[in-house]
């Protein structure tokens, strides 16, 4: 099987989204993590672009020892000095050089003849040599340019010595079968030319293509693709990194390769891009989504309550994922809310689980969704149900906010068996206040990572549901709740996710 390399451009592609850009610190963390994610490459800016995205580079290229750096240019002397400069430090340094191939980008955007453009491609690429071993070049646009005209380029530029060839649907005009065909044909010429020669992919995702063109890529021939974590990027985005290394490793044979990916850090490089960006994941994202591995139908947690590979082809932690998440619903049968009450440390009689199944039902009808805290509330106080006492779960007993413009506080009941932690601390807003409180009174190192308010129904009959994530000793816990208070709601979400941990150990 062939190697297939895994070229990053979140930090470059991936901040063009309005509102993404990073700071020099925030670049950095990125940066770290994307090395521990184990990519080949790491596309770090565009450094003649701005002085600060040249010194990000610059400092990146220092820190950074098992991916290689790369740089983006045009393709012009002053863009390719800058490039060299940035990355003259680094211990596998890449230039990349991006010119346009197609009729609309020649005419249209620069204005010249085919032939200048691919003498400028040529004489980028014999300069670009004299600084660094690896030159990748650029064909923007390819999805829409002359295949006899592209090749033109690509031999000419591989002779001046570049090391790899991109083709990019930059616009994400391609379709699988026929972007396919295109790879196919230019692989099979690379090889008679130059073997040693990567060819590249970049997909953009304006039709919701990319990974689908991307793997079609593959399969035809391709053994580089360009990514970013999440399919951030331009306009729709680019090719999600985690659903094309999940891809090939689903279907190696098919595919003829692997990567070198670790699989286990996805999960977390997905969050801190989507924190440190401030672009939230969507909730049916494949993969990284909140409810990738969350299952509402009865039928279908019936099945995985049997056995997972029923309804899940891989393990959530196979990603570093929180494991496979049951969300009761008013079409959650019995087995799974007895699954649920059980996890939690209840025992329900045979002959009371129906009555209690349909007073479940009734609240689930009425808050959408049921989590711990409601079916804690639901079976307490119940004589017909027995306590299993080794669960000994944390329960919000009570909490009194304090909110001011200065100084909002926040005081917290909590008990834990027959343990009673009450507990104020200040914050610089309310939630601030109120989370400060609930984690100095369970006393663990847990990290908030992310924290979501919606609103459920209309005007004064609505809900407010929390999300919360936390992470404790380097696995991720999520905590929901629905209340019409939705202070309530926050503290009560929290502390659902506190007892994730418990439940965990």
């Amino acid at each position: 099987m062939r190697k297939i390399y895994v070229f990053d451009t979140t930090l470059r592609d991936g901040e063009q989204v309005p509102g993404a850009k990073l700071n020099f610190e925030e670049k950095m963390y990125i940066a770290k993590q994307l090395e521990k994610l184990r990519v080949d490459y790491m596309e770090a800016g565009f450094p003649s672009s701005s002085q600060g995205d040249f010194e990000a580079v610059r400092a990146i290229s220092r820190q950074i020892k098992d991916s290689s750096v790369v740089a983006l240019g045009r393709a012009v002397k002053s863009d390719i000095d800058r490039m060299y400069e940035s990355l003259k430090e680094a211990v596998n340094p890449m230039i990349h050089i991006v010119l346009g191939s197609s009729n609309v980008h020649i005419t249209k955007k620069f204005n010249k003849n085919p032939e200048d453009i691919l003498q400028m491609g040529v004489d980028a690429v014999t300069y670009a040599k004299r600084y660094t071993s690896q030159v990748e070049y650029s064909l923007e646009d390819a999805s829409r340019s002359d295949l006899e005209y592209m090749w033109k380029t690509i031999e000419a530029v591989v002779k001046a010595g570049a090391t790899c060839v991109n083709i990019p649907d930059t616009v994400g005009f391609a379709v699988p079968e026929l972007f396919g065909g295109l790879i196919h044909q230019i692989y099979e010429r690379l090889q008679n030319l130059a073997p040693h020669v990567l060819l590249s992919v970049h997909c953009h995702n304006d039709s919701g293509l990319a990974t689908a063109n991307t793997l079609a890529a593959v399969r035809n021939g391709a053994n580089k693709v360009e990514c970013t974590i999440n399919g951030i990027g331009e306009r729709a985005g680019n090719t999600s990194l985690e659903e094309v290394i999940m891809g090939i490793k689903l279907h190696p044979e098919y595919y003829d390769g692997y990567t070198d990916i670790n699989h286990s850090a996805i999960y977390e490089t997905s969050r801190i891009v989507s924190r440190t960006m401030g672009l939230d994941v969507q909730v049916n994202k494949a993969l990284v989504g909140e409810n990738a591995f969350a299952h509402s139908s009865g039928i279908h947690q019936d099945g995985l309550l049997k056995s997972k590979e029923v309804y899940e082809i891989f393990e959530p932690s196979d990603i570093g994922a929180p494991p496979m998440d049951i969300v009761l619903t008013a079409r959650s049968g019995k087995h799974a809310f007895e699954y649920i009450s059980k996890k939690l440390g209840y025992e329900i009689a045979p002959e009371s689980l129906n009555e209690i199944h349909t007073n479940f039902l009734k609240i689930a009808d009425e808050k959408k969704e049921v989590y711990d805290n409601d079916v804690i509330d639901l079976l307490d106080g119940d004589d017909r149900i027995q306590k299993n006492g080794e669960k000994k779960l944390w329960m919000l007993e009570d909490f009194q906010m304090n909110v001011n413009m200065n100084l909002p506080s926040a005081t917290v009941k909590l008990v834990r068996d027959k343990q009673e932690v009450v507990i104020s601390e200040a914050g610089n807003g309310a939630i601030s206040a109120l989370y400060a409180a609930i984690l100095k009174a369970v006393d663990m190192p847990i990290h908030l990572i992310d924290y979501r308010i919606q609103n459920i129904g209309a005007e004064k009959e609505s809900l407010g549901k929390v999300v919360v994530q936390i992470q404790y000793n380097g696995k991720f816990y999520f905590g929901k709740a629905i209340e019409r208070d939705v202070m309530k709601a926050s503290a009560l979400a929290l502390v659902n996710s506190v007892n994730k941990i418990v439940l965990n150990s």
